[in-house]
């Protein structure tokens, strides 16, 4: 009889091949994209399976999941926490190569009484190749 662990996720093909995927893009791809991409490998995988597989790795701290309030959600293979450039034409999302600001944690938490463990920061604007080609945004047509 199989125990259960705490913390340990059972490895499934499924769940290596999403990985691999997210892993292997800079993209910060939707679940959908992640389903375009994964049925090369995997032609019989669901949708469902895509999204039970993405939550499983979110949660599992294997995968990081980037909620941008009404839009879609996006994914990022790497974990550990790293600020974004999210351009407000195209709707790219880019790693930014800023050193993560530990202390904002403790100064968040000495004005505010609260115990903060982490923090989330995000930079909005035009990318380079909006900014270049002078592109229309694209809301909501």
């Amino acid at each position: 009889m199989a125990t259960s662990r705490p913390g340990f996720i059972r490895k499934t093909k499924q769940r290596e091949v999403i990985l691999s995927v997210l892993r292997g893009t800079d993209t910060h791809p939707s679940a959908d994209w992640v389903y375009q991409e994964v049925r090369k490998v995997l032609p019989n995988i669901s949708l469902g399976t895509i999204y039970r597989n993405l939550r499983i790795l979110v949660e599992s701290g294997e995968a990081m999941e980037l909620a941008f309030g009404s839009t879609s959600s996006r994914f990022d293979g790497n974990p550990k926490n790293h600020y974004h450039f999210i351009c407000d034409q195209c709707g790219n999302v880019y790693d930014l190569a800023l050193p993560v600001d530990h202390g904002i944690d403790k100064k968040a938490q000495e004005i505010s009484s609260h115990k903060v463990v982490s923090h989330r920061l995000e930079f909005y604007g035009v990318c380079n190749e909006c900014n270049s080609s002078n592109h229309t945004p694209n809301r909501g047509s």
